[in-house]
């Protein structure tokens, strides 16, 4: 295997082979006007609430279980309903983000982000909160993976990798955080409180976007103003995106990690506060260190970059996560798992940043698209894994799921790491 400086070579001359593929030039931006102070602190921001809503409700679910009277299993649902919801939106956002403008959709889903978390706190049964979590989760779909779009757009990518981690920083601290309320929520405040909290902040960030994309440079407020109905662009769009055999191959790796991760992820507070006694304000506090393993990830994204290069950095986190989830799921103490999910969070960081930048490069001519494709993919693996997990949770216990999970993880990141490490071979040999 490669060097960490021959792997950031790799990525250079992969880079050049991008720019020059058949599906066209890329439309890199080159020299582009300095964004607004802010203009990305804000995104990161949006991410921050929109993840929050994402993982509110895993620790929530024991005591939705209770005070609902339904199983863990059904219980998962108000998970798995936002999940499906958002990755089924992605088929949307991403022609709707590239016709009126990336950045002003994403303030404007912010805006009806407050609205359907409101909803989710007014819900008044189990039924009614399910169908708000799939209505919140559908408005949240437009904010993380059009941000990644938009930095695609204005960002050079020799230089994307290390920005979109910083940025993502927003995201990490929103899942952490998220799994912490919603465990405190459910011990000491109530299960509503939360979804109204994240409704106030996302109205605050919705007036913040707005004033910032009026002062938004020319290029970073583009549109696609393609001709012809809505509905036959967008199935063209994203044909474009499926006729790529890079990106399908992606799109598959991401479901899959979907899969295995968080149908493991959802149900750690649920495994310590059952296994352990812990309560749920605990293991939810556990569990956030997950999300500052990831920003940890950020701040040393660009050394590890260059040092690892694309193939080892997947290699490596997917290994990380592995060994990290099955202590958590097998080792008969409950402190190791503080340790573990922060070296968890790494790890899969270092795996799943690598796929957001491989997914805002995979169709350049049609990012918006593309990347909400990946994203949907994700959601949809997301759904899928909690949904299953949820019901072999119930059956055989937490600890089994959770050692399961992690093997697949292992699996992903080994297949990514094989077929990337191919395509930058033959991408050495066509520049050579």
């Amino acid at each position: 295997m490669a060097s960490g400086g021959q792997g950031f070579e790799g990525n250079r001359i992969i880079e050049r082979m991008l720019r020059n593929d058949i599906q066209g030039s890329s439309p890199e931006p080159s020299a582009p006007e300095p964004l607004p102070g802010g203009a990305i602190v804000a995104l990161s921001v949006a991410a921050f609430c929109s993840s929050s809503s994402v993982r509110m409700a895993d620790a929530l679910l024991p005591h939705l279980a209770g005070e609902f009277h339904v199983s863990l299993a059904q219980s998962a649902s108000a998970v798995t309903a936002f999940s499906v919801a958002y990755g089924l939106a992605q088929l949307v956002f991403g022609p709707v983000g590239d016709r009126f403008g990336k950045y002003l959709v994403i303030a404007w889903a912010c805006a009806a982000c407050a609205i359907t978390a409101a909803l989710c706190a007014l819900a008044p049964g189990f039924e009614m909160l399910v169908l708000a979590r799939f209505i919140a989760g559908a408005t949240c779909a437009a904010v993380v993976p059009l941000s990644m779009a938009w930095l695609g757009d204005v960002v050079p990518y020799e230089n994307r990798q290390p920005v979109l981690a910083r940025f993502l920083i927003g995201q990490l601290l929103g899942v952490s955080a998220g799994v912490m309320v919603g465990g405190f929520a459910a011990d000491h405040l109530g299960w509503r409180t939360p979804f109204w909290g994240v409704s106030a902040a996302f109205v605050v960030i919705c007036f913040v976007l707005l004033r910032l994309s009026k002062r938004l440079p020319e290029a970073a407020r583009a549109t696609n103003r393609a001709p012809g109905h809505p509905i036959r662009r967008m199935v063209s769009e994203f044909g474009e995106v499926l006729s790529i055999a890079w990106a399908r191959k992606l799109m598959a790796t991401v479901f899959f990690e979907g899969v295995f991760l968080f149908g493991a992820f959802a149900f750690i507070a649920t495994h310590l506060h059952q296994s352990f006694g812990l309560t749920l304000a605990s293991a939810g506090a556990i569990v956030m260190l997950f999300g500052f393993g990831g920003v940890v990830f950020a701040s040393l994204a660009g050394v590890l970059v260059r040092r690892l290069g694309e193939v080892r950095l997947a290699l490596v986190g997917g290994s990380v996560v592995t060994a990290s989830l099955i202590v958590i799921g097998c080792v008969p103490v409950w402190w190791v798992a503080m340790p573990a999910c922060l070296i968890g969070g790494l790890g899969f960081y270092m795996l799943h940043n690598t796929l957001q930048t491989n997914a805002t490069q995979m169709a350049p001519q049609r990012r918006g698209a593309a990347v909400s494709a990946f994203a949907c993919c994700f959601f949809i693996g997301q759904a899928a894994g909690v949904a299953v997990a949820g019901v072999m949770a119930t059956r055989f216990g937490t600890a089994p799921v959770i050692v399961v999970c992690a093997c697949g993880v292992l699996g992903v990141a080994l297949s990514f790491a094989r077929a990337r490490a191919e395509r930058l071979r033959v991408g050495g040999q066509l520049a050579a």
